[in-house]
């Protein structure tokens, strides 16, 4: 049988959902999230709460072909380069990157932790490229996570 949904979580809850991440394109890359839409059940669409630590970045610099993803800053500051220009982002600022979209990465440049939702689609498969890398992988959800498959060049 099924484990029932449980569509409230408290505070208290989530903070030991967190877990650590990072980006293999990325050495810099380390931050921790939780799946929010995943403790409740949610299936179609995501969201994570993630704190990124002073001196951290997100991901690589990566744009998604398939999937449409946001980003909504709840506290402290970070550097958003989006599409080769760098903006400030603060409490309250709001990102949204349409498909295809274009390349994005948070950088937390300053002294305090910068605390954001990240959200958006939750497809089976993804395309992302990483213009900085000259690289693209197709990511497939698995029950065990997500597996990445580097991209060759297109056929003609």
């Amino acid at each position: 049988m099924d484990k029932p949904l449980k569509p409230l979580w408290r505070a208290g809850e989530i903070a030991p959902a967190l877990r650590s991440f990072t980006q293999k394109l990325n050495p810099n890359s380390l931050f921790r999230a939780a799946g929010l839409s995943r403790l409740a059940g949610v299936s179609r669409a995501h969201v994570s709460f993630v704190r990124l630590p002073p001196g951290k970045e997100s991901f690589a610099y990566h744009g998604h072909m398939l999937e449409e993803e946001w980003i909504y800053i709840l506290s402290g500051r970070a550097i958003a380069e989006i599409n080769g220009k760098s903006h400030e982002v603060g409490p309250g600022d709001f990102m949204g990157f349409a498909t295809p979209s274009v390349p994005h990465v948070l950088r937390n440049t300053f002294d305090e932790e910068c605390t954001y939702l990240m959200g958006g689609e939750d497809r089976p498969i993804d395309v992302v490229s990483y213009p900085e890398h000259d690289k693209r992988y197709l990511l497939m959800q698995t029950e065990s996570g997500t597996e990445f498959y580097e991209l060759g060049e297109p056929i003609k």
